[in-house]
């Protein structure tokens, strides 16, 4: 099947008109060819996972606690040496121009203005280094807030080399996605026919890497043969600090320590590869307890309100990432529908830590967060 053609240039939403991240969402369906909405929103087999991620953070209530607030709150945190204005980052998702013909450019603006971190994904449409360049362009007197994900590759070579060139484009982190052996089965995929970009279309980070089709999909090799001897051996070819996404296990997360990581990203790759696998949130606690403060746990997948990032910075993590809504935000409106995306969490995490009478994210404590029932949507 052909692919579908890049999506048009939307016109963007006024701000005020768009009072939240699932809105975003909304907007962005009516506006993509439903084979990229269905890629963007979709998981593997029956989804359970995809769902299990926001009916988790539903499962949660906040218990507040009054009259020590104050009317300044300190939404600001430092991840691995890299300043961000909120303790939110922008986790890796592929393929941005099929959401906007600026595609990564665009979110890389956006998450520049907003002072938060991007992480670049190696399935990006648009290379590293012109992500930084688009960063440095928004705002000059700032270097970029970056990360770079990386799949390792058995080949160490192309491992070596994906990583020179995260380096290069001054990229601060790796964040190092381990839980694809194999990809996920994605039936909406299967069922779209959705099996290759559009023409004029490759993953920009993969040119000139390996193989005969430049910037390919396929040059991304998975293999179910990789072991902790490839990350020690991903250690030794660079300083950048490596913090392991996909790590679900606590069993594997005191191994990771153990291994020498400089930080966990709690992530079921947002329900996009083992499904039935746990809600991250509900995983958190126990990751937190493996590697008993070792190292800073960081956690994504279903997190759609300020109060999820609350309930979960109040359990333990150091900070969350948001994947979708990014996608939608840029779908919608480009460059200032990815800024309003973070600028909607921005206010309503600073409204819920008023209301639980925080001054910032270190004054949350897991005595806030109650299991409730869930109240259906």
């Amino acid at each position: 099947m052909t692919a579908p053609a890049l999506p048009r240039l939307p016109e963007a939403p006024a701000a005020h008109t768009v009072l939240n991240l699932r809105e975003y969402e909304t907007i962005a369906r009516g506006l993509l060819d439903p084979i990229f909405y269905d890629y963007v929103a979709g998981g593997a087999r029956d989804e359970v996972t995809v769902r299990a991620n926001e009916h988790g953070f539903a499962r949660l209530g906040l218990l507040p606690r009054m009259l020590r607030g104050s009317d300044t709150r300190d939404l600001g945190v430092t991840l691995f040496g890299t300043p961000s204005s909120l303790p939110v980052f922008l986790s890796p998702t592929a393929f941005h121009r099929l959401a906007h013909p600026d595609g990564e450019l665009a979110t890389a603006r956006a998450a520049a203005k907003a002072g938060v971190i991007m992480t670049v994904g190696m399935a990006s449409t648009t290379s590293v280094a012109d992500v930084a360049a688009a960063a440095r362009q928004a705002v000059p007197d700032r270097a970029p807030a970056l990360w770079f994900q990386l799949y390792l590759q058995p080949d160490m070579a192309v491992t070596r080399a994906l990583v020179r060139r995260a380096e290069a484009a001054g990229c601060t982190a790796l964040l190092v996605t381990v839980d694809s052996p194999v990809l996920g089965i994605h039936e909406r995929n299967k069922r779209n026919g959705f099996n290759d970009l559009p023409p004029g279309v490759v993953c920009e980070n993969l040119r000139d890497l390996t193989g005969s089709e430049p910037g390919h999909i396929r040059q991304i090799a998975m293999s179910a043969d990789l072991g902790w001897d490839h990350l020690d051996r991903l250690r030794e070819m660079t300083s950048l600090p490596v913090v392991l996404k996909g790590v679900l296990h606590p069993e594997d997360g005191r191994i990771a320590v153990a291994h020498g990581v400089d930080g966990l990203l709690l992530s079921n790759h947002g329900g996009r590869q083992l499904d039935t696998a746990p809600a991250t949130v509900d995983l958190l606690p126990d990751m937190l307890a493996a590697v008993a403060g070792r190292v800073p746990v960081l956690l994504d997948g279903g997190v759609r309100r300020g109060t999820d990032v609350v309930k979960a910075l109040a359990l333990g993590a150091t900070a969350v990432g948001i994947g979708r809504p990014v996608v939608y935000g840029l779908a919608a409106g480009g460059e200032d529908g990815v800024r309003h995306v973070v600028d909607l969490l921005r206010e309503e995490i600073d409204h819920t830590l008023a209301l639980c009478g925080a001054t910032a994210p270190r004054d949350l404590t897991p005595d806030l967060v109650r299991t409730v029932p869930a109240v259906p949507r």
